[in-house]
């Protein structure tokens, strides 16, 4: 008899203890999902109030319309360019065109700013060689050497996409090199003396130390790419979202400009968003040592 009330006192605690971790986990799920919803709110709240106060400007005409278009008038002229286009092409084609210029130079980007940022790291004599050109590039404004760029590779997409890929370049190499030094030497060491041979310490060690600051450049650089596609679609296109502002500008179609900079705004926030997933899914140890 005393067995059995020992196995059930023991019933009973193990049972307790795990309801009272269950509670526990419980209430503090409820309270992230409490202090995420609060922020939420607050940032869908400062959405509306700027869109508000953006209505309430234009529909009290304290500025011209020319300067200051309705969101009615943007959401109509949007309406019209996904339904009938603007100048022969559709609002998605013109976001797609430069969503693809954008994937591909960001993809050549990061492609040449890993392998090249980690030899620079690991070789003095490919930092003396590689790292004076490329500072003295990265500190240009995009439109100094686009001209070049043109003159050397034609008004096509090549000369376009090769721009942004060059603006996307400095962070993640610079990222690498900063991340790589920042690696205690400690780790390599004991993955050597473990007899890793020099690719294994690069598979194993070296790329999921980096990672971390790897992603961070990549949002940097994506930014850049952004930022820099206006300057792209300037020449020789016809079509494109940085195309299409710059296009609507020239005859004062405002609403048409505002339409592109929120078209491109919300196409930015996403990518950005993605690559933050992607970090989150690829570095579950960042900040953990």
């Amino acid at each position: 008899m005393a067995r059995l009330d020992t196995a059930r006192d023991q019933d009973t605690s193990s049972t307790t203890s795990s309801g009272t971790l269950l509670n526990a986990f419980t209430l503090q799920a409820r309270g992230l999902a409490r202090r995420w919803g609060f922020y939420v709110l607050i940032s869908v709240g400062t959405i509306l109030a700027v869109i508000g106060l953006w209505w309430l400007a234009a529909y009290l005409h304290l500025v011209k319309p020319v300067f200051l278009p309705s969101p009615g008038a943007v959401w109509a002229v949007t309406v019209t360019s996904l339904t009938e286009g603007y100048r022969g092409h559709l609002l998605t084609y013109h976001l797609g065109l430069s969503l693809m210029r954008i994937g591909v130079a960001f993809l050549i980007a990061t492609g040449l700013a890993i392998p090249l940022g980690i030899l620079v790291a690991r070789s003095k004599w490919v930092s003396a060689i590689l790292q004076p050109g490329i500072h003295f590039y990265r500190v240009l404004p995009p439109l100094s050497y686009y001209m070049m760029l043109v003159v050397w590779m034609g008004i096509g997409e090549g000369s376009k996409i090769t721009l942004l890929a060059l603006a996307g370049f400095p962070p993640i190499f610079i990222a690498v090199i900063e991340g790589y030094r920042g690696i205690p030497l400690d780790r390599i060491r004991a993955a050597s003396s473990l007899g890793a041979s020099n690719s294994k310490i690069l598979k194993y060690v070296i790329l999921p130390s980096l990672l971390p600051d790897i992603f961070t450049g990549m949002r940097v650089s994506m930014g850049f790419i952004y930022t820099t596609l206006v300057s792209a679609e300037m020449v020789a296109a016809t079509a494109g979202i940085g195309w299409l502002a710059l296009n609507a500008s020239r005859f004062l179609r405002t609403d048409a400009v505002f339409m592109a900079v929120i078209a491109m705004g919300i196409t930015g926030l996403i990518l950005d968003g993605l690559i933050k997933l992607s970090d989150k899914w690829l570095v579950p140890w960042r900040g953990k040592g």
